[in-house]
């Protein structure tokens, strides 16, 4: 009787890429939406009917990958991180899903005090989750455009961490997370 041992995990599982990349564009599309929003008052009304749908599924993909985070085995961190690096990029990695879970929510409470119905289609609508109150929804805006800009901000130190171990040290940090296929460990040490 041969006893198989499983080969070590060494990417993410493929629902977690898929959400991973489908998140990204999802999250860079609505920060270039909320810009234009600001920017471009013509567009405003077309760009918030796409701004609250999104969000909304922002919103539901990040509790899915966050169930499949908390139920599958992570693959362990690169031998080239510090144990200062690895507590960044761990806490860094809360903070993101803290904020993916947090910025929808608290523009749905926003518009919720606002009196303003999140359509999803036609006569799809989101039911408020805060009380009509003004003053509410203009502190629930302020904390919506204040956890934007964190979010950019950890999501832009998210990419820059990538970059410098993906170009800067070599060490296949992408592609734990690639859809595309590894390369094999022949390849990436003659490349």
């Amino acid at each position: 009787m041969s006893t198989r041992t499983a080969p070590p995990v060494t990417r993410f599982n493929l629902l977690a890429r898929l959400l991973h990349w489908s998140m990204a564009v999802m999250v860079i599309a609505q920060f270039f939406i909320g810009v234009t929003m600001i920017a471009a008052l013509s567009y405003y009304p077309l760009l918030l009917a796409i701004h609250r749908p999104l969000g909304i599924a922002i919103l539901v993909f990040a509790i899915v990958r966050l169930a499949n985070r908390l139920t599958r085995r992570l693959p362990p961190f690169l031998a080239t991180m510090s144990p200062l690096e690895r507590r960044v990029a761990s806490y860094s990695e809360y903070l993101l899903y803290a904020l993916l879970l947090v910025q929808p929510l608290i523009g749905w409470a926003m518009l919720s005090a606002a009196q303003s119905p999140i359509v999803l289609a036609g006569q799809l609508h989101l039911p408020g989750i805060a009380p009509h109150d003004i003053t509410l929804y203009a502190a629930l805006r302020t904390a919506h455009t204040v956890s934007a800009y964190l979010l950019f901000a950890t999501f832009t130190a998210h990419i820059c961490a990538v970059v410098f171990h993906t170009v800067g040290l070599r060490d296949g940090i992408i592609g734990r997370m690639a859809l595309w296929p590894r390369r094999s460990q022949a390849d990436e040490t003659a490349g």
